[in-house]
């Protein structure tokens, strides 16, 4: 019986390896099954002279060709030198191109052509214009699967270098900044909705190893595009000042003013920037409120009666923004922009309670936990009534930053940093053994409210 079944597994293995190379030229029967054998252990010199008669000769034979040719070319590139290696990464390129022709459900555009500016920028074969140019295609062509986080930034780097060489014009700089940052976003909250579930079973000790796999690269991936988006406002840098951004947006105002993207991520931008002061600002926010009349636009008018000392209209418009909305994930981060708002005018209280409604929406909002730490961290010198007691909300703010990078590992970097800073910044042992307080419970009757378990020594 176990001879039967071993037999029967071995002809299906057999049968999914050769495809239909029989039928096309018998050698690719034999030689597929060669270079396969000699790849599967790493012998990529014995494997190539046999995969690249199936190569050339049976090229839709198997998707064995692509997958493994991929590994045996890039073994050559890296163990050759001058013309030989140029003819390597040459024929590499033709497999990537061959690959998305013979296999379309396998391979595609956009892998195949960040693929091609990955190998070519390792090997200095590329200028920013190539890069710009070739991911420009893959991004605009083929954005579903434009999902490599090292060639997201390489885009956006080298139109930022284009430009400040005098090649690009800023408002191309805005919006390819604006497209690469929200296929981030997206790929980000990919991720992320698939941890609360997880993180929750991982907590109960019910995760299965299946879901300790999944979790791990959905954290590691999101951490991934997070550190890619920090890195993409780094190269931003003072770009996008105020200074930057209103003389660009008055320019092109009247010609674009009808332009309803262009008009929210103009508004958008200013908003981020606080460059709400200047009344290009509220022309550009009346202007999408007819374009677009969409919960955001009440973000921006609520942020007006702020500026304008109407608390309650602006809390009127805010809560009417949340009403508007309907997805979760979108309402989230309306409340973390009130909550913004909010702890800019000083308003401590109602900045954590729409954070917290952020929370409330999307448990997967880290930067509303680390808003919250932020608020705790500043309050620091008006909760409580000893030195202590003060220190001990550094603890309260700690632990807020600690759940910003669980929740959204794509937050990981920094709310560790926040997190070991507010720490630091806690009662040291020393003083936690003079008090005697170790084990006990500070309460705090400020406005942050509630308390924090003092460590035991």
């Amino acid at each position: 019986m176990k001879t039967k079944l071993y037999f029967t597994v071995t002809m299906l293995m057999g049968c999914m390896l050769m495809g239909n190379a029989q039928a096309q030229n018998p050698e690719c029967m034999t030689n597929l099954s060669i270079f396969s054998e000699h790849a599967k252990v790493k012998n990529y010199d014995a494997a190539y002279t046999p995969w690249k008669m199936v190569y050339e000769n049976c090229p839709d034979a198997n998707w064995a060709i692509y997958a493994y040719g991929e590994r045996i070319l890039k073994y050559k590139i890296e163990k050759s030198s001058g013309a030989d290696k140029d003819g390597f990464i040459n024929e590499l390129f033709g497999v990537w191109d061959n690959s998305v022709k013979y296999f379309p459900k396998k391979a595609n555009k956009a892998s195949v052509i960040t693929d091609k500016v990955l190998l070519k920028y390792d090997n200095k074969m590329i200028s920013d214009d190539e890069i710009y140019n070739m991911l420009g295609q893959a991004f605009n062509e083929d954005k579903a699967n434009f999902n490599n986080p090292k060639a997201l930034y390489m885009y956006f780097s080298s139109l930022v270098d284009l430009h400040k060489g005098g090649k690009k014009d800023l408002q191309e700089v805005f919006d390819i900044y604006d497209g690469v940052t929200e296929k981030v976003e997206e790929q980000i909250k990919k991720y992320n909705d698939a941890l609360p579930k997880l993180l929750e079973k991982d907590s109960l000790g019910t995760i299965t190893s299946k879901e300790k796999k999944v979790l791990k690269a959905a954290s590691t991936n999101s951490e991934s595009f997070g550190k890619i988006a920090g890195s993409i406002d780094s190269k931003l840098g003072d770009l996008a000042n105020c200074e930057n951004l209103i003389p660009l947006y008055q320019k092109n105002f009247e010609e674009k003013k009808s332009d309803v993207v262009w008009v929210k991520r103009a508004v958008g931008r200013m908003f981020s920037k606080e460059c709400t002061d200047d009344p290009l600002f509220s022309q550009m926010v009346e202007v999408q409120a007819k374009l677009d009349p969409s919960a955001d636009v009440y973000v921006y008018l609520g942020t007006l009666k702020m500026k304008n000392g109407d608390s309650q209209g602006a809390l009127a418009d805010f809560d009417k923004a949340l009403s508007l909305e309907t997805d979760s994930y979108k309402k989230s981060n309306i409340a973390y922009k009130v909550a913004v708002i909010n702890r800019r005018k000083g308003s401590k209280s109602t900045a954590r309670k729409y954070a917290q409604s952020a929370i409330d929406y999307n448990s997967g909002n880290g930067k509303a936990y680390l808003l919250i730490a932020s608020l705790y961290a500043s309050s620091a010198n008006d909760c409580g009534g000893t030195p202590f007691e003060k220190r001990a909300m550094y603890w309260k703010a700690a632990d807020m930053a600690s759940r910003a990078g669980r929740v959204d590992p794509s937050l990981s970097g920094s709310a560790n940093q926040s997190a070991a800073s507010y720490n630091a910044k806690a009662p040291t042992k020393e003083m936690i053994f003079s008090s005697g307080m170790a084990g006990k419970t500070v309460s705090f009757n400020c406005w942050a409210g509630g308390s924090v378990k003092v460590p035991n020594l």
